[in-house]
């Protein structure tokens, strides 16, 4: 974002100097995170998860080379060289917990920063691309986490990867081939470890390529706002340092804190107790389950159980990968001129209703697949698409916004003409 009264980099100490001669670095940070990237002034601490997204995702990157240097990708010994990373290798648990924790706190962290943008508009002109890239980043992040949930070799591993990649087998035509083709062979074994594995190590470092233009495509149009009116004038936006490296500080601090309590004191909450038995294909768990931050979409997949014209197993694999692409076409279904929900009355009840929607599919995901949670998952699947294909392009043509302050220093100190000539 360009502003006439943005500051420009101006280096004083020589060393500085000839380095942004030679390699303008300095600047180039300067522009993206200092003084010489200005910034709403109203943004709130939903603006801050972008920054814990970052975080989170250094944080696996950092704990995943380190577990990449002790694991053997190899159906007879990855079970062994995990227990062998937790109890022998210094500081090996920490790394092993803090993986698979930040996994979950990278979840939380990007499913709260995507409904805070499906509640303030953030896909909508000029910022698509921001969006579009930013999902585009989810299911890279979907993608890695199962096949890291594999890599333990545990009794969920090797049964989820093997039900997970028997849903390609329903693809017509290629759907075999393809389960083939990924798991090495006809059943999870070294070739699925080794592939894995290489592909879990590899993807991370992909998702931070796209994580650069994510901030990139940002920084054209600059930052969404809690009110959805574009900057106006100087008196409308700040400098990001300060004073909002200082407020995603906070919050960081906020975050450490909740994810150093689970990781110190529950380590093992959102993990599934038969993990920690050796992978065995002659046995089937009572109930298979995914990571809990699967279990929305899961229960999509699970809500067919008939079949019409196509498989059901079809139906809900369709189904399971549609629930994820339809985001792509948010910024074209939702056609109202407003941005944030704060003056969309209609249109906030049903984002509440959406909230409640998917934590009863997460609850659904998670349960055994009996009735009555295939029921409710099939009602809730149904409301799920007809909210996105149906009640989102209703309500915003029919409903009637609230009036929008005239700009971003109105909506922070009122009407008042005098004080907002003074900001």
């Amino acid at each position: 974002m360009s502003f006439p009264w943005a500051n420009e980099y101006k280096p004083s100490h020589p060393l500085m100097q000839w380095l942004d001669e030679k390699l303008p670095l300095p600047r180039f940070v300067y522009n993206a995170i200092g003084g010489g990237y200005p910034v709403p002034r109203n943004l709130n601490y939903m603006w801050n998860f972008g920054v814990l997204a970052g975080f989170c995702l250094m944080l696996q990157i950092v704990t995943g080379v380190v577990l990449a240097m002790h694991y053997a990708s190899s159906a007879s010994l990855a079970f062994d060289s995990t227990e062998h990373i937790m109890r022998d290798v210094n500081w090996g648990w920490l790394m092993r917990y803090g993986h698979a924790n930040g996994a979950a706190a990278f979840f939380v962290v990007i499913y709260l920063h995507i409904f805070r943008g499906f509640y303030y508009g953030s896909y909508k002109a000029p910022r698509e691309m921001v969006w579009l890239l930013g999902v585009v980043i989810f299911l890279l992040m979907m993608a890695t986490a199962f096949m890291g949930y594999v890599l333990p070799w545990g009794q969920m591993s090797f049964w989820g990867a093997q039900v997970i990649t028997g849903l390609f087998g329903a693809i017509p035509l290629v759907g075999e081939p393809l389960q083939h083709w990924l798991l090495g062979g006809f059943a999870p074994d070294n070739a699925t470890l080794n592939r894995f594995f290489s592909l879990h190590f590899l993807l991370p470092f992909v998702i931070a390529a796209v994580v650069v233009l994510h901030i990139w495509a940002l920084h054209i149009p600059g930052s969404s706002n809690p009110t959805g009116v574009e900057v106006k004038s100087e008196s409308d936006t700040l400098p990001f340092h300060p004073y909002y490296t200082a407020k995603d500080g906070f919050g960081l601090s906020v975050f450490l804190l909740i994810y150093c309590a689970v990781l110190f004191f529950a380590p093992n909450m959102l993990g599934h107790p038969d993990n920690y038995i050796p992978a065995n294909p002659m046995q089937t768990p009572a109930h298979i389950v995914p990571e809990w931050y699967f279990w929305p979409f899961y229960a999509i997949l699970r809500a067919f159980t008939t079949d019409f014209i196509l498989e059901a197993k079809l139906w809900g694999v369709l189904a399971m990968f549609s629930a994820i692409l339809v985001w792509f076409f948010l910024p074209w279904l939702d056609r109202s001129p407003v941005r944030s929900g704060n003056f969309r009355p209609t249109f906030r009840k049903f984002f509440w209703v959406l909230c409640l929607d998917v934590l009863v599919l997460g609850y659904c995901g998670g349960a055994p697949a009996e009735e009555p949670y295939l029921m409710v998952s099939q009602i809730a699947s149904m409301y799920y698409f007809l909210h996105f294909l149906v009640i989102l392009p209703i309500v915003s043509s029919i409903e009637r916004p609230d009036p929008l302050p005239f700009s971003i220093t109105e909506a922070v100190l009122g009407a008042d003409e005098a004080a907002a000539l003074k900001a």
